[in-house]
């Protein structure tokens, strides 16, 4: 085994130890919640949301092949640059989607926060990711009409 192969294994090793003891942290709180929010948010991502995003990027894909003149701007793709804030735009909602769409949860009980804001951060969030993105993709046309 040579030195890079032994660093890797030690650091897969020391990766799984952190995850056990993340589980057994987490297992020991409610086991059964766990266990079902687990088997939930599996069903959900792979019966409901990824046949979902994945088929209305292969429609986007479909119509941008049917039109080729729309697949790029001034000689640039695009579609990445739509791509990566639509992502973490939605898995920010997913993940925060109880306090952002106002559900009753027990986020001021457990912080003595409020959770008012959480609707209009999200928002900003995603329209800095997107006017980001346009920014990126405006730089890259700039660069390649030079």
């Amino acid at each position: 085994m040579t030195r890079r192969e032994s660093l890797q294994t030690v650091a897969l090793l020391a990766s799984f130890i952190v995850a056990g003891y993340a589980a057994v942290r987490l297992l020991a709180g409610d086991p059964v919640g766990v266990g079902a929010w687990f088997v939930g948010s599996a069903i959900g991502h792979d019966l409901v949301l990824f046949p979902l995003y994945a088929g209305l990027d292969a429609l986007l894909v479909l119509l941008l092949r049917r039109h080729p003149a729309w697949a790029a701007v001034g000689g640039v793709p695009w579609m990445n640059y739509l791509r990566v804030p639509v992502v973490v735009s939605g898995l920010l909602l997913l993940v925060w989607s109880p306090l952002i769409l106002r559900l009753p949860t027990e986020f001021r009980a457990a912080s003595g926060l409020p959770d008012q804001p959480f609707l209009p951060h999200w928002l900003a969030v995603t329209a800095a990711l997107f006017v980001l993105s346009a920014a990126i993709l405006l730089a890259r046309i700039t660069t390649k009409r030079r």
